[in-house]
């Protein structure tokens, strides 16, 4: 037992393990979507980290009730990245959500990696959405 806590002890003090930390940073994210039953859409977006900017494509498709068109301009925050190449991945969303001409709305999503998107803005555009859905994001 002394000699499991004597190893700790020395793997803590010469930073062997530390802990993890992850930041969180800024986001914002220009979306157009449409479609007829089946939407697709795309767009872009720029990941703010220590004052460094990271800009990604995003692109998605969502399968159920759909129809119309719409562009969202979203900004909010991405919890727990560790590093700028954490947000790359894919996020799943079951939702439902409406514009008509102007709306506001918000969205929390989650990759593979652990990496939360908490975003909210308008819409501009004529869509009505019950649809199951998936997000890329790829950094450019």
């Amino acid at each position: 037992m002394q000699l499991l806590t004597a190893t700790l002890l020395a793997l803590l003090t010469f930073g062997l393990v530390s802990p993890s930390r992850a930041d969180t940073c800024n986001v914002r994210v220009v979306f157009t979507k449409g479609g007829f039953i089946v939407g697709v859409g795309g767009g872009h977006g720029v990941l703010t980290c220590h004052g460094k900017h990271y800009r990604f494509a995003v692109s998605g498709m969502s399968v159920g009730f759909t129809i119309g068109a719409s562009t969202a301009q979203l900004v909010g925050h991405a919890l727990n990245v560790r590093s700028p190449g954490d947000i790359q991945g894919s996020y799943a969303a079951i939702g439902a959500s409406g514009a008509l001409a102007a709306g506001a709305g918000g969205v929390q999503l989650q990759n593979e990696k652990g990496v939360i998107l908490q975003l909210a803005g308008g819409k501009l555009g004529v869509e009505l959405s019950a649809a199951v859905g998936g997000v890329t994001l790829r950094l450019e």
